[in-house]
């Protein structure tokens, strides 16, 4: 198994107003002007287009990404205990990080009481669409369901749980063929390399995904919407900050590199997920980016997928910090063993939830109405300001499963540890897709 190392040219003298990145920077602030001087004009459909456009064409290709690298990443592997030892140790590693997550948010929740004393008139209609969502969300139906009706309609819906589970089999039944194979996964590896090409193309739309995204969100709520709310979302940063920070900088720095320098290296992706609001929009760039930094592909094949589901460090303290502050809020004192039980329900109902706007609120729906019915139209509190902290959110996702895949790679012993002490210690890398080296 090769690197990448030599895979991704270096432009120092490329102008700035040509990294993507800076474009992303450039349309989000614009979006935000434009949001504040002409809400009327930002809350336009076509505005808010864009930024749904642009997430559709990402998820276009989620589907057909997600297959291709997972199937040759196992088909590539010669020993399928191999597969195994890697899905189970980024399980675990999921489990107990999530726990970390949980924790966090229920202690901070704790010490800053900030929904006591806030008088807010409840709307239980305007939340009755995602409680009912909520209550059929069951934890055997989520096990049913990854189990898709038909292999087309997993890829037509893009279900990443049911596209993984079948891109498992089959790079499991590609290892048994052998040398019957090759031909087969030879030609995975292409399409593979043209679907990274269709990425590198609807990437240089990310800017005016970014612009029309934020505008429509910025035009619609307003900064007065946030009213006595802001307090939640500044607790949120904070304690989202501090997990990543504290948390997964501890376990960046036991394998050996700075969560500092990890966020420089995936700027692009950071600022993309900002403007959108979902972390699914720069999934398969993130992928590729992993790769390069010295991971092992069939590990980044498995982990990062398998993470945007059973990963969500972000939505894990947003549930648990929403929670307590819609408690408080309503006057409902929650004992030791309830906010126990928030832990363990919480850990159940954020499986499975993807990176898109909403979903994060869906499992608070599916939360509350476990550990107490009387909390469920609480939800309404924070309706309104679900959209300024769902951004936060995905960020905190994709970050998290970023460490995920390099600390398993690290794990499993195949993280080229010069590769990666190389890319983060360059800032002035390219970071355009390279379709030629993605497939190793």
């Amino acid at each position: 198994m090769t690197t990448m190392a030599t895979a991704l040219p270096v432009r120092a003298s490329q102008a700035w107003y040509k990294i993507l990145y800076v474009q992303v920077l450039i349309a989000i602030l614009i979006g935000v002007m434009v949001g504040c001087l002409w809400p009327s004009i930002a809350t336009n459909d076509w505005i808010k287009a864009l930024g749904d456009g642009f997430i559709k064409l990402i998820k276009m290709v989620i589907a057909p990404i997600i297959f291709c690298t997972v199937t040759s990443g196992i088909a590539h592997i010669q020993d399928a205990k191999k597969v195994g030892c890697v899905g189970v140790k980024a399980l675990f590693y999921f489990e107990i990080v999530s726990s970390f997550a949980l924790l966090l948010g229920l202690v901070m929740g704790n010490l800053v009481r900030i929904g006591h004393g806030l008088a807010v008139k409840l709307d239980a209609a305007a939340v009755a669409n995602y409680v009912r969502q909520a209550e059929a969300s069951k934890t055997v139906d989520f096990v049913l369901n990854i189990i898709p009706d038909s292999v087309i309609g997993a890829f037509a819906r893009g279900d990443v749980l049911q596209v993984l589970l079948f891109a498992i089999l089959f790079g499991f039944s590609l290892m048994a063929l052998g040398k019957r194979g090759e031909r087969l996964r030879g030609m995975i590896d292409d399409v593979a390399h043209a679907v990274f090409g269709v990425i590198a193309i609807v990437m240089k739309a990310a800017p005016i995904g970014a612009f029309g995204a934020m505008a429509f969100t910025v035009g619609k709520f307003g900064p007065a919407a946030l009213g006595n709310l802001i307090g939640l979302i500044a607790l949120f940063y904070v304690t989202a900050a501090l997990f990543v920070v504290v948390v997964l900088g501890l376990i960046a720095r036991l394998v050996g590199f700075s969560i500092f320098k990890f966020l420089v290296f995936i700027k692009d992706e950071l600022l993309i997920v900002l403007g959108t609001s979902s972390s699914e929009s720069a999934l398969p760039q993130l992928m590729e980016k992993l790769e390069r930094l010295g991971c092992s592909k069939p590990v980044v094949g498995l982990v990062v997928p398998t993470g945007y589901s059973f990963n969500l460090d972000g939505t894990n303290i947003y549930m648990t910090l929403a929670t307590l502050f819609i408690a408080q809020a309503l006057g409902v004192d929650l004992t030791f063993g309830q906010q126990l039980t928030i832990l363990l329900v919480a850990m159940l109902t954020s499986k499975g939830a993807s990176g898109v706007t909403g979903a994060g609120f869906i499992t608070l729906a599916a939360t509350l109405s476990v550990v107490n019915p009387a909390l469920v139209p609480g939800m309404a509190i924070v309706f309104s300001i679900d959209k300024f902290m769902s951004e936060v959110r995905a960020l905190t996702n994709i970050i998290g499963n970023g460490i995920a895949a390099v600390f398993v790679s690290w794990w499993e012993g195949e993280l080229d540890h010069m590769t990666l002490q190389a890319r983060l210690s360059q800032p002035t890398v390219s970071t355009t897709i390279d379709t030629t080296s993605t497939m190793r």
